[in-house]
């Protein structure tokens, strides 16, 4: 037997490796052996007119060669089998634990003064944690000794490899390297100012002639790569927050936050001036809360990013809110809802006029549900305008209109000059004030649609916090035509998803009603590195729908009783918020504890 065989790249040991784990059949070894030499040739073809042919080509591997053919596995067909997968399957027949680096977990400082980024990059290694005297480094080649023994002189510490796969390696070492470059390269050059521009009692100090410009390319370069880490993350919102010696960058994922970055203070500012430049805010107004947004592309997808400065003690604070057209605009079917309230929901956003309302607090997808409608309403014979505070997502097919109280567009106002546009299908942000409702229901009596947002807990009292508003009750018994009340619950990891059993008992004693008398089988997740340890991936929403009947129009008067209005509610076949999240956690989608946070017992529920 030939030496090269015993190779841990030999095409022998890496097949081997993949048909023992399951993830390819001996046919599928086979083929890949006799296909190999044709493709490897055509790899460093492609890899040198890619470089140049001066430049030092990286030899095409039998992982390459594997990558390159897009295998379906052996054991999960309907999956391709990519790098992730090659490199767990090898880290186990090579005896080294395999490691799925989290970004969010790792130091800024630990990966980017460890090593030098020209090693990192020549051998794909990439210092992720110390502890107990020992640096644990991710490599994609675990019997590089030499550059092990590298490390270990130039840090005096053991080095424990763990596996990863190498293009994760390389993109991290890209991603940490340039934003940690841009960032010191910013700092040197305005670091000897020793001026923080962002103490509160500095606020009327002017711009400083000194002060970093927004387009140094340094500092381009850092939001760049901090806009392109957010996206990589599935992040909804970016937060930059100035502390008194430093400033904290957060991304929002999965609705909780996690801090990315501990930045220098002295380069804040040129960040924070670098968005407003971006989204066309006043660069030297720091005194007041702005809103600005910017259009960018992710994907070869247009996104919306909308950006709000507001001072605080240290500095001025950026929150970036990523609108993702992926989130925002999906098919009614995808958003969660029961088949049952589905179909009611469906039948009153299709009434010719009328006002529909969705509620929920801040966070809870209500935007995504309104602009999911409105394009499942949309065709080219109608004319769908929207009011907005501010525009969420700019969607050609809408005509939309951004409220600017200073120049005197308000939702109330607006909406007086929109009944001139000849609108079939309305849409106001938020009815917020008896104005704005008051429009919106004479938008409605003359024979439009109209869509709106109120922020009451669940479906039946929005009744009566219309009547608290101002609004007649003999108007809105004439107007609305039904109310969707939301929350958005985290949804188990399905990498991690391990079952469990529950009394029954257990559940109904927090206030879950379940039929069920024998244990039943839940589900968590355990966490894993792709749910970076919560046990939750993505997010879905739940729903409590109320259409407007007859019966419930005769309940709607002055002195409405809350309690007959819910009990009428029920009676018709609404089902509760709590009692469709309970349904998502025995279809094991999510967990009692996500239940139980996201909503919670009312009167009708008992």
């Amino acid at each position: 037997m030939r030496a090269e065989d015993h190779h841990p790249f030999s095409s022998k040991t890496v097949l081997q490796a993949l048909v023992k784990a399951g993830m390819l059949s001996p046919v599928q070894a086979r083929q890949i052996q006799s296909k190999k030499e044709a493709v490897r040739r055509r790899l460093e073809v492609d890899r040198k007119k890619a470089s140049g042919a001066a430049s030092i080509q990286q030899p095409v591997t039998i992982i390459d060669v594997i990558l390159d053919l897009q295998l379906h596995r052996h054991d999960l067909p309907d999956q391709l089998l990519d790098e992730e997968a090659v490199y767990q399957a090898l880290a186990k027949a090579w005896g080294f634990a395999y490691k799925k680096v989290d970004p969010l977990k790792l130091n800024l400082n630990l990966v980017t003064t460890t090593i030098p980024r020209s090693f990192a990059v020549r051998h794909a290694m990439l210092p992720i944690a110390v502890g107990d005297g020992q640096l644990t480094v991710a490599t994609a080649d675990p019997f590089n000794r030499e550059a092990m023994e590298d490390i270990e002189r130039a840090t005096h510490m053991r080095i424990r490899p763990v596996v990863s796969a190498r293009y994760e390696i390389l993109k991290l070492i890209h991603e940490f390297f340039g934003f940690k470059r841009s960032i010191a390269a910013a700092e040197n050059l305005f670091g000897e100012s020793g001026v923080d521009l962002g103490n509160l009692e500095q606020y009327v100090r002017l711009q400083s002639s000194d002060e970093l410009p927004s387009n140094d390319q340094h500092v381009v370069n850092a939001v760049n790569h901090l806009l392109g880490y957010a996206f990589d993350q599935r992040a909804s919102d970016i937060h930059i927050e100035p502390k008194r010696n430093e400033s904290l960058v957060r991304l929002r994922i999965d609705g909780v936050l996690h801090t990315v970055h501990r930045l220098p203070k002295t380069v804040h500012s040129a960040i924070v001036s670098r968005i407003k430049a971006m989204s066309r805010m006043d660069m030297a107004e720091k005194r007041r809360p702005q809103d600005g947004r910017i259009k960018t592309e992710k994907a070869g997808k247009e996104v919306e990013i909308r950006i709000s400065t507001v001072p605080v003690a240290f500095g001025e604070k950026v929150v970036m809110r990523l609108m993702d057209p992926d989130i925002l605009l999906q098919d009614l079917e995808e958003l969660g809802f029961t088949d049952t309230d589905l179909i009611r929901y469906n039948q009153y956003i299709r009434m010719p006029h009328g006002i529909a309302l969705v509620c929920g607090p801040t966070g809870s997808g209500k935007s995504t549900t309104l602009y999911s409608t409105l394009r499942d309403l949309y065709d080219p014979g109608v004319n769908v305008t929207t009011v907005e505070d501010p525009i969420e997502m700019v969607h050609e097919d809408f005509n939309q209109i951004a409220v600017q109280p200073k120049a005197g567009v308000t939702f109330g106002g607006i909406l007086r000059n929109i009944l001139r546009q000849d609108p079939d299908i309305i849409m106001i942000g938020e009815m917020r004030d008896l104005e704005t409702a008051q429009n919106a229901v004479q938008a409605a009596l003359t024979g439009h649609l109209v869509l709106s947002t109120l922020h009451t807990n669940d479906a039946p009292s929005s009744i009566t916090r219309l009547l608290d508003i101002g609004i007649p009750h003999f108007l809105i018994q004439a107007t609305l035509i039904g109310i969707l009340a939301q929350r958005l619950v985290r949804l188990i990891c399905p990498h991690c998803k391990e079952s469990f059993p529950m009394d029954p008992r257990e559940l109904r004693s927090m206030g879950l009603t379940v039929d069920a008398e024998e244990t039943l089988t839940l589900f968590r997740g355990k966490g894993c590195q792709r749910c970076r340890g919560t046990g939750h991936l993505g997010r879905s929403a739940v729903f409590e729908v109320l259409p407007y009947t007859e019966a419930l129009r005769k309940l709607t008067t002055e002195g409405a009783d809350m309690a007959a209005i819910q009990h009428q509610a029920r009676a018709e076949g609404m089902v509760t918020l709590r009692e469709n999240a309970a349904r998502k956690l025995l279809e094991g989608k999510t967990t009692y504890q996500e239940v139980l946070r996201v909503t919670w017992a009312q009167p009708h529920d008992a």
